[in-house]
This record gives C-alpha cells, sequence and structure tokens, in this order.
C-alpha cells in the first residue's frame, strides 16, 4: 500500500476500486484513507521525551514514555541530576533527552541532565530574545570579574561590563586588590542583560552596563550635545571614567581616555579619582549613551605653540614613558615631546639614559602643529 503526507495526516491508496461509468468509458478510482500521523511518530536520538517516573533505586531508574515503551536511566546520568532526582516521587511527571531509541536491555535511554541543561538554554535563549534587565545573584569571583547561576548554567560578569557604582576602585598598580573588592558583591543581586550566549561553546556573557542602559535612554532625552554638564566621577576603568549627573544620579556618561587631556594619559587616575567633583561636556549622545569630555573645556595648547616653543631651543621635561619606539616627555601645559629609539641605537641604551619621572635637558628638533607632534633630542 502507498501512501501520500500531508500536514493533516497520511493518505493511503486502498487496494479497493470504485467503478465509475460515463458514457461508453469506464474509470477505475483509488480509495484513498486517511490515518492520524500521531500514530506513525516515532522518537530518536537527541529529541526531549516526556513520562512519568515508573521507579526509582540506588544505579537505575525506570520512566513510562507512554507509547514509546519505557525509559532508562543508567546510575552515571543519576548522578549528573542528583538534585532533580531527590525531589521526584514515583508518578511524576518528568522529561529527558533521549541518548538511545533502543539499547541492548530494549529500553531507550535517557539523559535526565542534558534534559535540563537543554532546557536551560532554551529559557536563557528566551531571556536574550527579551532583551530586558533583570537580577541574578552574585556567586563567586575572581580577577576578570563575577560569576552566577542562571536556570543552572554558570554566568560572567565581566569586570568591564560592571556600572561605574561597582566597578572597583583599587588602582592599576594594586590590580591584586580587584578581587578583594569583586568580593565584596559575593551574595549580591545585580541587574544584568544577557550579551552573549553560545550553548555549543557553554558560553554565557552578562552585562551590568547594558542592564542600565534601558532607563538611559529616556533619561538622556533631557541633554543635547555640547551641554556642559557637573558630574562626579562614579568609576575609574583602563578605558576612561564613568561620571554621573548631579541633577540626575540615574544618568551616567563615559569620557574615554583619549578625552581626558590633551596630552597622552596612560592612567586615567593621573587626573581624577572616585567621587571628584568634574565640570563635563557631552560630546555625543548615541543609543542612550553619552559620551563626555573634559579635555574640551580645557584651553588647546596647540594653538599657540609658537608663542612658547621654538625649534632648536632649549627646553625641560620629565620622561613619562619609555616604549620600543621611544620616549614621551611631559614638557607642562598638556604638552608632550618625543624622542625616538633611533637616537639612542637601542631599547637599552635608551632605557640607560631615561628614567620614568626624570627630568632632563632637550632641545626641540621639530614642531608640526598639524601632527600635534614635538620632536625633541636629549642634549648632550
Amino acid at each position: 500500500m502507498s501512501g501520500l503526507i500531508f500536514a493533516d495526516g497520511i493518505w493511503y491508496l486502498s487496494p479497493c476500486m470504485i467503478n465509475i461509468e460515463k458514457g461508453q468509458s469506464n474509470f477505475i478510482l483509488p480509495i484513498a484513507i486517511k490515518t492520524d500521523s500521531r500514530m506513525f511518530s516515532f522518537l530518536k536520538a537527541g529529541d526531549i521525551a516526556s513520562g512519568a517516573l515508573l521507579k526509582k533505586g540506588t544505579n537505575v531508574a525506570f520512566v513510562d514514555l507512554g507509547k514509546f515503551g519505557t525509559g532508562v536511566v543508567y546510575r552515571e546520568e543519576m548522578l549528573n541530576a542528583r538534585e532533580l532526582l531527590r525531589n521526584l516521587k514515583i508518578g511524576d511527571a518528568i522529561q529527558a533527552k533521549v541518548l538511545d531509541i533502543d539499547n541492548e536491555e530494549g529500553y531507550v535511554e535517557l539523559s535526565l541532565a542534558e534534559a535540563g541543561r537543554q532546557k536551560a538554554w532554551a529559557e536563557i535563549s528566551e531571556l536574550k530574545e527579551k532583551d530586558e534587565p533583570f537580577p541574578i545573584k552574585i556567586v563567586g569571583f575572581n580577577k576578570g570579574g563575577l560569576t552566577a547561576d542562571l536556570c543552572g548554567i554558570q554566568a560572567f560578569l565581566p569586570v568591564s561590563q560592571l556600572s561605574g557604582e561597582h566597578y572597583p576602585k583599587a588602582a592599576f598598580e594594586e590590580k591584586e586588590k580587584i578581587g578583594e573588592e569583586l568580593s565584596k558583591l559575593v551574595g549580591e543581586q545585580i541587574s544584568v542583560k544577557i550579551i552573549d550566549a553560545n550553548p555549543r561553546a557553554n558560553k554565557l556573557i552578562v552585562s551590568e552596563r547594558e542592564a542600565i542602559e534601558i532607563p538611559s535612554k529616556e533619561l538622556v532625552k533631557n541633554y543635547s550635545v555640547g551641554q556642559i554638564i557637573d558630574g562626579i566621577v562614579s568609576g575609574v576603568a583602563d578605558f576612561g571614567v564613568f561620571v554621573k549627573f548631579t541633577d540626575n544620579l540615574s544618568v551616567e556618561g563615559l569620557i574615554h581616555f583619549s578625552e581626558l587631556d590633551w596630552r597622552v594619559v596612560e592612567n586615567p587616575k593621573e587626573i581624577v579619582k572616585v567621587d571628584d567633583l568634574v565640570k563635563v561636556k557631552i560630546m555625543e549622545i548615541k543609543d542612550g549613551k553619552i559620551s563626555l569630555s573634559l579635555k574640551a573645556l580645557k584651553e588647546d595648547p596647540w594653538q599657540n605653540i609658537g608663542d612658547k616653543y621654538e625649534e632648536g631651543k632649549e627646553v625641560r621635561g620629565t620622561v613619562y614613558g619609555v616604549n620600543p619606539f621611544g620616549a614621551i616627555i611631559n614638557l607642562g601645559d598638556s604638552l608632550q615631546g618625543q624622542l625616538h629609539v633611533t637616537d639612542f641605537g637601542s631599547v637599552e641604551e635608551m632605557k640607560k639614559q631615561l628614567s620614568v619621572s626624570k627630568e632632563h635637558a632637550f632641545i626641540i628638533n621639530s614642531i608640526k602643529p598639524e601632527e600635534r607632534r614635538i620632536v625633541l633630542k636629549l642634549k648632550k
């Protein structure tokens, strides 16, 4: 008997025929018989099957899967799902992932832990699609961030994704203290959003910063680009400074490290520290995020560079930093000069002659205002 499959079931062509006379011709038509497609449903490995707990022993548990027969959960899988099994009674509904549809003993082999994990990732996927903040309880920490449990899956909250309020206040030269500050958040509830969920890699990343941007999208409507704002420093990170607006502490903006000063700034804490009162300028408002600048409210030292510096002139400066390409020298007035490593022959020789924070005499080799660059030579 051949069959045709349609959305509402399976239609089979019956061997019984009906003769229909029309004029001088006879037509023989097959009879189509509809069956219920559920009669032909089947399980396959990877499916989630539903049933009722039949028996629970020390080494094995049995599940009534109805028309699919009897399922079995062996000791190793029972250990993986011991918390779930502990609370189950005979007859309780249960879901499990199919590992084998017909094992050596004739049972459908099941995994409770895998089913729970699959269900957990499905719930996590729904949370991510909603794109709404939700609370999580912090259960652990490391130097990179915080950990939490979400639907039985470990979630990671990186330090960079913390709000200014919770960002570690430890100085960069005391990075070992970051863990100490993060440990204070263990046991606390923090509102977060999911920014990365990858079940294959078992990777779940959440963000507090993304969560607080939801109200910000409404609050920033009261502000405009170019506006001067009074603020208080709420956090300092290696990439910039968080500032809460004093007229509405629910609004927080970020000063990127490049907008702190006209000179190169390696550590934002050279410029400000937490709880400092500052005046900042709004440079950009985009997607609920406010970008701020301290530099924009300072006089541009390059505008009148010719009034104070000229090529061939001797100046004194302090070594700010030494790198494989050369050295950066603080000249004052937010200006910096540069020395190239080729002037010393090697990095090792340059480091012998220049020490960070030491003052030296230099000769201005060239001034390039269009590049905002002063090239120096060490005075012999």
